[in-house]
């Protein structure tokens, strides 16, 4: 993503390709903040520690999103596979991303769902599910 109001976000761009090679047909903008309405929430359907399992509008997602580069670097995102659902606005995307944790020097490949609806070419909701165990191992010592 070449603007450089996001440039600390680089860490993500696999993620932002994909998921918005996902949502071309339905949202505006160039680059996934620009896609989110102002006031969209995101649901996170797994639990971390220190991770919220909601956050509430764009300027709060990229307050989250602004440290992810610290400690995971993403190098690639793909396996999209689009569903359009039978309500109108709501897409189900399919897809992996993968990179490297860089504490643990360990790899990061993750699946994730997200379902997604849309009003006005604009994200309103988002509820993400992700491979929470392989989430946890590229953070931990854990072995799969």
């Amino acid at each position: 993503m070449s603007n450089p109001q996001y440039a600390a976000f680089t860490a993500l761009d696999p993620f932002f390709d994909v998921v918005m090679r996902g949502m071309a047909d339905d949202v505006d903008g160039n680059h996934y903040f620009e896609a989110i309405a102002d006031d969209a929430i995101f649901e996170f359907r797994y639990v971390f520690p220190n991770f919220p399992t909601q956050t509430v509008g764009r300027d709060a997602l990229m307050a989250l999103y602004s440290s992810y580069g610290d400690g995971t670097v993403l190098h690639s995102g793909d396996g999209l596979v689009v569903h359009r659902s039978q309500e109108p606005g709501v897409l189900i995307l399919e897809y992996e991303v993968h990179g490297k944790k860089l504490h643990t020097g360990k790899a990061y490949d993750n699946r994730f769902v997200s379902v997604v609806t849309i009003k006005d070419r604009k994200v309103v909701h988002w509820r993400d599910y992700m491979d929470s165990l392989a989430a946890y191992a590229a953070e931990t010592d854990a072995a799969l």
